[in-house]
């Protein structure tokens, strides 16, 4: 996410507590905001319209069709969006912007495809085995694929740095779906769960369309090449399993729960455990902060360094690239320090301030006994996916899947053994596999201190003989790509 550290800067120079304060809530507004005013609008609806009134079934079923809306979404993009993501950062740097929309169309197809595959079975069990009626199924179904399409095109915009611009959809898409939800709602008298369902789609929607909007006024030209996208997935497949597992982990814990006594099926087709899922969101939201700060230093500092390490490799004196690599390495150790011991600070307020406010609001018993293990569980997990990101920045893509594919193996057989534990531990399997995931992130990145001469200088990981340099540390033969 370059591009926040440069204005991220401006507030934090000031060394002000006014300033770090307000750094901090414009990175919330870049990164974390568009989520939380989803939550928002979905608690105020609620409230509004007097969705507590409602049965219990009529309730559970909304609630769960939302759950699934936004796991899936996010488990079906994972596959493909870093992957995208760098083939469209390597072509902006070659300015071969015209090859930008094959593989934003190539991977728009990618993903629906993937998302029907998953969707369409469910939606047709949940109508003939659920016997949820078809206009509700049909209008869950397109609130699925539309988000899908958010999180795809928001990609994009991400890597042309205009986070504003995703914050103003997020905005004006769910500005129509309140609007909307009470107009269907009061005027149309439809039910409150379709009018909000809804609402909701058509909002993702619309959100949807001014982003692919955006995306269309920034690459114009198509040179319909859609080879050189599919040859990245040969060459980086690595970062297809990176991403997919790193993101099947972070809810792979809770369908293990799905299994236990404690999970409740809704139309003999969506299965979810409402106390562990409850705890599982606020221990995710107690430590989601550490993405703004890492995002803010990396930026801010270390980048700098690495640029002056790879700029003194290239052209340096021996004497310039062992300085660098030195204040470089520092750098990487003062980071994760600085995260860590930051991010422990906020988190254990917020902890505070959940345990005393939120009983109040009826949050008691079952979902505060997990909720202390899986927080400290994910303040663990977003320190490990600090280390995979260095580990992307030295191309270490071996490092990165051992550490994202271990986290989740070892999240999934801990969550089984926590299964047989008292409710006070149940989270401890996001805790061990987080804590195996942050060490093998830990000691690879030593790895890669270790042989890092080896890596640059004998394996061409920075240079290559009779090639074009990236500053990010890869070579391309650019008359080839050309046709040339």
């Amino acid at each position: 996410m370059a591009g926040i550290g440069v204005t991220l800067n401006k507030f934090f120079e000031k060394r002000s507590l006014t300033a770090g304060l307000a750094g901090v809530a414009y990175g919330s507004c870049l990164t974390v905001a568009p989520m939380v005013v989803v939550i928002g609008v979905l608690l105020l609806l609620e409230w509004i319209l007097g969705f507590d009134t409602l049965d219990y079934y009529t309730r559970e079923l909304f609630s769960c069709t939302i759950l699934y809306i936004f796991i899936f979404a996010l488990l079906t993009a994972a596959p493909f969006n870093s992957l995208l993501s760098k083939y469209m950062q390597d072509a902006i740097f070659e300015e071969r912007y015209q090859d930008i929309l094959p593989c934003y169309y190539l991977g728009l197809v990618m993903n629906i495809v993937l998302s029907c595959l998953l969707g369409v079975p469910f939606c047709l069990w949940e109508h003939f085995v659920g016997n949820v009626p078809v206009a509700y199924v049909f209008t869950g179904f397109c609130g699925f694929i539309s988000l899908v399409l958010v999180f795809y095109s928001q990609l994009y915009l991400s890597i042309c740095k205009d986070y504003g611009r995703i914050s103003l959809f997020y905005l004006v898409g769910l500005t129509v779906t309140f609007f909307l939800s009470m107009a269907l709602c009061w005027w149309a008298k439809w039910e409150i769960t379709e009018s909000m369902l809804m609402g909701f789609t058509v909002g993702f929607f619309l959100t949807a369309v001014l982003e692919y909007g955006s995306v269309r006024r920034y690459f114009v030209k198509n040179s319909n090449r859609f080879r050189p996208v599919l040859r990245y997935f040969r060459l980086y497949w690595h970062l297809v399993v990176i991403n997919f597992f790193y993101t099947l982990g972070l809810y792979i814990h809770n369908f293990v729960f799905w299994t236990t006594e404690m999970r409740m099926v809704v139309a003999y087709s969506f299965v979810c455990a409402q106390p562990y899922d409850m705890a599982s969101c606020l221990a995710m939201f107690t430590n989601i902060s550490a993405t703004v700060i890492f995002i803010a230093r990396v930026e801010m500092y270390f980048h700098s360094r690495y640029k002056a390490y790879s700029e003194a490799v290239i052209g340096g004196r021996l004497s310039d690239i062992r300085n660098n690599k030195r204040e470089m390495l520092r750098e990487i150790s003062n980071q994760l320090m600085d995260l860590a011991r930051i991010q422990f600070i906020i988190s254990v307020v917020v902890y505070l301030i959940l345990v005393v406010v939120l009983p109040r609001f009826g949050f008691a018993g079952l979902v505060m006994r997990i909720y202390p293990c899986l927080a400290a569980g994910y303040f663990i997990l977003f320190q490990m996916y600090a280390e995979i990101l260095f580990l992307y920045y030295y191309k270490d893509m071996w490092g990165a899947v051992f550490t994202a594919v271990g986290f989740c193996a070892v999240t999934c057989l801990a969550s089984i053994a926590a299964t047989t534990l008292p409710d006070i531990w149940y989270g401890i399997g996001v805790v061990i596999g987080s804590f195996v995931g942050w060490t093998t992130g830990y000691f690879r990145l030593r790895w890669v201190e270790r042989h890092m001469d080896a890596q640059v200088f004998c394996q061409g990981k920075l240079i290559e003989r009779g090639t074009g340099i990236r500053p990010s540390g890869q070579v391309y033969q650019r008359a080839q790509e050309d046709g040339r």
